[in-house]
């Protein structure tokens, strides 16, 4: 069984509070500068053993490379377990190989993803501590039997240098922060901020956020998140629902002038195309390419009139400018639901320097027939301050805190 498949707002402005919520690591976040991945670095097992893991707001799971994992508290699910109903196991798996992590029999089936080879894989379910460091002072796990899935070294293409897995970060049953909340009784909520260069600093936090978090005086704006009734992993059974995030962008602004964009593509579809995802996977925000091209036309008149020079296309751009006319940038707003309530994106969110002399506009065509017309990617999500609060169906946003005189790194 180890071979493998190929698959292809209602405005709300709220001061977070500064109480640390309780039994609830704070994951460091770095971002890698060649692949501009985000990553952060777990413990597991009786070893405690540091994984760098990459992490994929869209993931359902963990899943990690377990060649040379070794753990006495190690545990493999069995098949037809209830944790194997919960994980949504596929069938049962075996190994003929000696025994060891990612090598047992009768064991609950998974399908980790890897999207940068764009694979799924034929693996197992398991189980062991998950620890918030590997200070040996801290006696306790904060999940002592916390699920995951194990990976081969072999399947680790298109990851960061140095990362051997994926944090799962999506609404399923077996995400990381719905394992924490289901131990510590924290409400089900996560807090993330991404930084926007290797040497920052960003942080996830789990229960956090208005009434439990640890950053101060950021004022957030609040959309509903929104579920696509068909699921978007590359494989499903039918009837589920996708687990990833997605919001209800209505338009788009440039320099305050809204874009004419057909209505359609902001929704969602009884297929489950359209709408709007957000992304950790996507490094520039990908548009439909009937949003795209009156959108790109748009900002590079907006940049014209602030005296911007364009310059030929870069590759994946298409609209890039002289970086040495550049004072400031027009400002993007993707409009939501509610009175006056926009992901307002600018500046250093907006562009991107691809040398010295050049920056572009940092967003891509997505080409005719995308699963879904916007998917907003990480270079827009440094350096703002993301709650995710699935008690409520809601994400809370910052928009940029360079703003707020704030940044990531400083929270």
């Amino acid at each position: 069984m180890a071979s493998f498949l190929n698959y292809i707002v209602f405005f709300s402005a709220i001061l977070v509070s500064s109480t640390t919520a309780q039994n609830a690591p704070t994951l460091l976040i770095r971002k890698d500068p060649k692949t501009r991945q985000f990553y952060t670095t777990i413990h597991m097992g009786s070893n405690r053993a540091a994984i760098n893991t990459v992490i994929d707001l869209g993931g359902p799971f963990l899943w990690f490379s377990c060649n040379d994992y070794l753990s006495s508290t190690y545990a493999p699910i069995p098949c037809g377990s209830r944790k194997c109903q919960l994980a949504k196991g596929s069938g049962c798996i075996g190994c003929n190989l000696p025994k060891r992590p990612g090598c047992t029999n009768d064991t609950c089936g998974a399908t980790p993803y890897n999207p940068f080879m764009n694979l799924l894989f034929a693996q197992g379910f398991n189980e062991d501590s998950f620890y918030g460091s590997k200070d040996r002072a801290e006696a306790a796990a904060v999940v002592p039997r916390f699920l995951f899935s194990c990976m081969d070294k072999d399947s680790l293409e298109g990851l960061a240098i140095g990362a051997t897995g994926m944090l799962g970060l999506s609404n399923s049953e077996i995400s990381f922060h719905k394992q924490v909340v289901g131990v510590s009784k924290l409400p089900h909520k996560f807090s993330i901020c991404f930084p926007s260069s290797s040497s920052g600093i960003g942080k996830l936090l789990v229960g956090g956020g208005g009434g439990g978090g640890v950053y101060n005086n950021i004022l957030l704006k609040s959309t509903p998140l929104i579920v696509n009734p068909v699921s978007t992993y590359p494989i499903y059974s039918e009837g589920d629902a996708s687990e990833e995030y997605f919001i209800g962008v209505e338009s788009i602004r440039v320099a305050g002038e809204t874009i004419s964009v057909k209505e359609s593509h902001f929704t969602i579809d009884k297929k489950g195309d359209g709408g709007t995802k957000i992304s950790t996977i996507q490094n520039f925000t990908e548009l439909h390419n009937s949003i795209y091209k009156p959108f790109a036309r748009a900002f590079v008149k907006a940049a014209a009139d602030l005296g911007i020079k364009s310059v030929a296309a870069v590759a994946p751009f298409r609209a890039c400018f002289r970086s040495d006319t550049i004072t400031r940038s027009p400002e993007i707003d993707f409009v939501l639901p509610g009175k006056d309530v926009y992901w307002r994106i600018g500046g250093a969110n907006a562009m991107v320097e691809v040398d010295r002399k050049t920056s572009c506009l940092a967003f891509v065509d997505g080409g005719s027939e995308p699963r879904s017309s916007i998917v907003i990617g990480g270079h827009q999500l440094e350096e703002n301050l993301l709650e995710f609060d699935l008690v409520n169906s809601q994400l809370r946003f910052s928009s940029s805190l360079l703003v707020q005189n704030k940044s990531c790194s400083s929270l």
